[in-house]
């Protein structure tokens, strides 16, 4: 039986979470709600939207548990909010950033390009016999500036344990950059505990958005390391004064949003939001681990399927990764496509990664689908 928040096609078992979610339906009703209004009243209604815009970075509070709304920035996607920290600090010569191995393009390219700079970005290796925290620490000398990670890493499911890292950072001054786009919406977030200088993430995967809308959260004292990098006019500090001179930026999270805000995007994710939040992530992380312990023990209890998921940490993503003893990894993607299981190819093997409303019946239909390769 379907979710009803859910009404996928019965033809298709979604377990892609960590890409692109489906909306939920209070959603696609929002969007359609706000064509409408849009159709026949154009922005007669702005002020009401305004207010949808402010509930969404509530929720977003909420979601990270940070201090103040003023810390909450809408941006257009995480690579965006990386690179608002990468050209936003000022560097110096012989710095040097400690990352992983592991990580999306997102959380390296913006690095990778500080080079020019004579910033090293290092790599720690998150597969070596140490943990994945040590690993890091072990990288980490009297230049290093920031630590930038993926608090879930995309691929191989590994969840790191950002209080222990971001208690380090905090211990040796050292600023504390976190990719959350495969944590917000599966697993229970706080960004006081980690001491978080900077977080940022995508709507679309696990928070149910939709793309084009990021989260980029920055705690006062980091904030104000930053320099702007983007200009417009909905990063001054009276933005409705239209002719604003001179002009002073926001003293708010709201500098860099340099342009108009995405108010068809934020009508959206508010709505998605309000589902995760009504269930209340507690609920929603237990509801996912279960499927994902589901899923490992069926796997493991399955002689031609081999799980991927690295037994190094004791935190659980929603990310389980495996491959087939037989059947190489493309062939087996392509069947599981094919017959309706929405899944991706990635980390040398293939990753589902349900979310809460999943059912048994659904991940025991995949499994079975596995078999008729």
């Amino acid at each position: 039986m379907s979710h009803p928040e859910f009404p996928l096609n019965k033809e298709l078992i979604y377990l892609n979470h960590a890409a692109v979610a489906p909306w939920p339906k209070r959603t696609s009703d929002a969007v359609k709600a706000f064509a409408e209004q849009n159709c026949h009243y154009g922005s007669h209604f702005y002020l009401d939207w305004l207010k949808t815009e402010s509930k969404l970075r509530q929720q977003l509070k909420k979601l990270l548990n940070a201090p103040f709304i003023d810390d909450i920035a809408l941006v257009k996607n995480t690579s965006e909010a990386i690179s608002f920290v990468a050209f936003g600090l000022s560097w110096t010569k012989g710095d040097n950033i400690v990352s992983s191995n592991e990580e999306f393009p997102s959380n390296r390219i913006p690095w990778e390009s500080l080079e020019s700079q004579g910033v090293e970005l290092k790599q720690a290796n998150l597969s070596s016999k140490s943990t994945p925290e040590e690993s890091l620490f072990s990288l980490v000398d009297s230049n290093t500036r920031l630590i930038a990670i993926s608090s879930i890493q995309f691929a191989s499911g590994l969840r790191l344990d950002l209080k222990q890292i971001g208690q380090f950072c905090k211990e040796n001054n050292i600023l504390f950059c976190i990719d959350a786009i495969q944590s917000l919406g599966a697993v229970e977030f706080d960004v006081q505990a980690y001491h978080a200088d900077f977080v940022m993430a995508d709507g679309h995967k696990w928070m149910f958005g939709p793309e084009g809308l990021a989260v980029f959260y920055t705690n006062p004292k980091s904030r104000a390391k930053l320099k702007l990098t983007q200009y417009g006019w909905h990063m001054m500090a009276d933005i409705h004064n239209y002719e604003n001179k001179p002009w002073k930026i926001h003293p708010t999270a709201q500098r860099f949003e340099c342009g108009s805000p995405n108010m068809l995007g934020i009508h959206a994710w508010s709505a998605s939001l309000s589902l995760l939040l009504e269930l209340g992530m507690e609920q929603v992380e237990s509801r996912i681990q279960q499927n994902i312990n589901y899923l490992k023990n069926k796997i493991n209890a399955d002689p031609q399927l081999i799980l991927l998921n690295k037994p190094a940490s004791q935190l659980q993503s929603g990310i389980v990764l495996f491959k087939h003893s037989c059947i190489d990894n493309n062939t087996l993607y392509k069947h599981l496509q094919k017959n309706g299981v929405v899944c991706a190819l990635r980390g040398n093997g293939i990753r589902f990664s349900p979310h809460f409303y999943n059912s048994i019946a659904e991940l025991d239909k995949a499994l079975t689908i596995i078999n008729l390769v």
